[in-house]
């Protein structure tokens, strides 16, 4: 039988084709770099099957995908296993989520997890021998891969990426020392970072108790106890009634992905335009044409005072009152809209459903692996909201609004720990611009050796042969 095209190339050949041609590179790098498809840099991902009795499972919900990090592999028995664990990991590997990718649910395989068995849903980016494990992680967190692999996104209700879009995209490789040193210093500059990020973590923890303590005397009805006996009202009048009662219209939107861009007619509002309960369309705007909104999307429009709230992954209680920024506005498939009656003041509302007891239930039976989970439309109408005397519900978002915002540190904090977050992501931009100061232009390109290589040298290698 005839070995494949790609098996017959020699070692050389198959670099010249991965090496990304001068005009399609993304951004300047040292002469000493060089651009390469990810075929080139990354070994073929392996297959593994538990055995024994029991076995560790990486899944997508394992991963800390604020930390980019396993925090929690599931002990199964084997006998439990899902069909989804075949992945084999070693140490050095990379997990990279190819479900939602924007979700960031990456992490890096020391030695402690490289036994465990990880979900098909990840890509396992093995390094070959021109990439160093850490490296390669450090890569693949940052913004220029995640936010370049999500534009192969494809799908509606879990959009993916194909091994074939990591395989093909560009990917900078310094000489195999640069990218020791480059890995050195951003491991020092990250630990001062998380250092500072871990006290004012803390700081807002503490914040949050508060706030969640406030809310739950609002809607006990123990924040406005005396307002009550002063005007004659009882607890005993409040009732409880679902979101469907007190809404004249539940929904979600939808994303009609090719006439999403960064300008246009009528604004479009995603998840991350919520940011600390509040609406900030400054944050990454994007804009649908005008026909698309009237024609295609008639059922997602969102006026102002509409509550929206996030219903596609954790954490679920993201709520924001829509601004008059615009007359009109439309969602993507992961917000949720509520339009208030006259039975509830839309403030009153908002207010409930940052409550914690009000997704309590809904929380506990989510659908799909809880770091992709949702809740569904039905979910969010049935939600149980307790209603008091719209005179109380004004009273109650009266204190509620006068005590939250005495609580002002809370949003220092929080930009606080954005601006740390943005110095991470500025700190790799640069690493791999060569931008870091740690680059040496005598050391020689990491292709030098490859391209003096012979074909016998190939297993060495690990030259992904695809």
């Amino acid at each position: 039988m005839p070995k494949a095209k790609s098996q017959s190339l020699t070692l050389k050949e198959r670099l010249e084709q991965a090496l990304v041609p001068n005009d399609e590179q993304p951004f300047t790098v040292p002469n000493n770099w060089v651009w390469l498809k990810g075929s080139f840099c990354l070994q073929p991902m392996t297959s593994k099957k538990p055995v024994g009795e029991v076995f560790q499972y990486i899944d997508i919900d394992s991963i800390n995908n604020d930390r980019q990090v396993v925090t929690s592999p599931k002990n199964l028995l084997v006998t439990q296993a899902p069909s989804r664990a075949s992945r084999e990991i070693k140490e050095g590997d990379t997990l990279f989520s190819m479900v939602r990718p924007y979700l960031r649910n990456i992490a890096y395989i020391n030695i402690e997890l490289s036994k465990c068995i990880a979900s098909t849903g990840f890509f396992v980016c093995r390094p070959s021998i021109i990439m160093y494990g850490k490296y390669l992680y450090f890569l693949m967190i940052s913004d220029y891969v995640v936010d370049g692999l999500n534009a192969f996104m494809k799908g509606d209700n879990s959009p993916s990426i194909r091994q074939e879009n990591i395989f093909n995209f560009a990917f900078p490789i310094p000489p195999m020392a640069e990218q020791y040193r480059i890995v050195r210093l951003i491991e020092s500059l990250f630990e001062k970072l998380d250092r500072a990020n871990e006290l004012v973590q803390s700081a807002l923890d503490s914040f949050e108790n508060r706030k969640a303590a406030i809310l739950h005397k609002a809607f006990t009805g123990e924040l406005t106890a005396i307002w009550r006996e002063e005007n004659g009202m009882k607890l005993e009048k409040w009732e409880k009634k679902s979101a469907r009662d007190v809404c004249g219209f539940i929904t979600k939107g939808e994303t009609p992905t090719k006439f999403v861009t960064n300008v246009g007619d009528i604004p479009f509002l995603k998840v991350y335009n919520i940011r600390e309960n509040k609406l900030d369309f400054d944050y990454n705007p994007a804009f649908i044409p005008l026909e698309i909104h009237k024609e295609k999307m008639k059922r997602s429009v969102v006026y102002p005072g509409d509550i929206i709230m996030n219903i596609v992954g954790p954490p679920l209680q993201k709520v924001a009152i829509v601004t008059d920024q615009y007359p009109e506005w439309n969602i993507n498939q992961a917000i949720a809209i509520f339009r208030p009656t006259a039975s509830i003041t839309g403030r009153f509302l908002y207010h409930a459903l940052l409550w914690e007891n009000t997704l309590a239930e809904v929380l506990g039976d989510v659908r799909g692996v809880v770091g992709q989970s949702n809740i569904s439309l039905e979910q969010c109408r049935n939600l149980q909201i307790p209603i008091p005397h719209i005179d109380e519900q004004k009273e109650i978002v009266r204190i509620l609004d006068t005590l939250l915002e005495n609580e002002t540190k809370a949003q220092e904090l929080s930009d606080t720990i954005d601006k740390i977050d943005h110095m991470k992501k500025a700190i790799l931009a640069r690493a791999f611009r060569g931008e870091l100061g740690t680059n040496d232009p005598s050391e020689e390109s990491t292709v030098i050796p490859i391209r003096k290589a012979s074909l016998t040298q190939n297993k060495l290698l690990h030259i992904n042969t695809r």
